[in-house]
């Protein structure tokens, strides 16, 4: 008499995880999955109409004013290289900075030097011309 051994838990599992996958988008399509996202996006509305959502502050407006952009003019003389700082206002912390020039003026360093001014090391790669600089940053608070 043989005696057939029963499958390991592990097998089953594996077993079910491999019919599951099988069967593709076709669960997570199903209707019941629809009804249940539709019944939870409705509570995030909390019975408002979509008029009534429409003229609700979205985050880019109600962000808007928290960030502020500060420019600052200079100049870099031929083949001369030297760190422009720039900074925000009192109270303003930095995010970002940058420049643009008129020349051939290249960068070989941008970081923030403290929570309210940022540094720049630009270098001038002409010979016979002066650059003109404008330094920008981006400031929050």
């Amino acid at each position: 008499m043989t005696h057939l051994k029963l499958p390991s838990p592990a097998l089953v599992i594996a077993c079910l995880a491999l019919l599951v996958s099988l069967s593709g988008t076709a669960i997570a399509a199903s209707p019941v999955v629809k009804r249940a996202l539709f019944a939870d996006n409705a509570g995030k509305v909390q019975g408002k109409t979509a008029a009534q959502l429409a003229a609700l502050p979205s985050p880019s407006s109600s962000s808007a004013g928290l960030l502020s952009s500060k420019t600052q003019a200079d100049s870099l003389a031929a083949t001369a290289e030297r760190e422009f700082v720039i900074g925000c206002d009192a109270g303003k912390k930095i995010v970002s900075a940058g420049y643009s020039s008129d020349g051939a003026v290249f960068s070989f360093d941008s970081r923030p030097m403290s929570d309210s001014t940022w540094g720049i090391y630009l270098a001038n790669a002409s010979t016979s011309r002066a650059a003109a600089v404008s330094l920008y940053a981006v400031c929050l608070g």
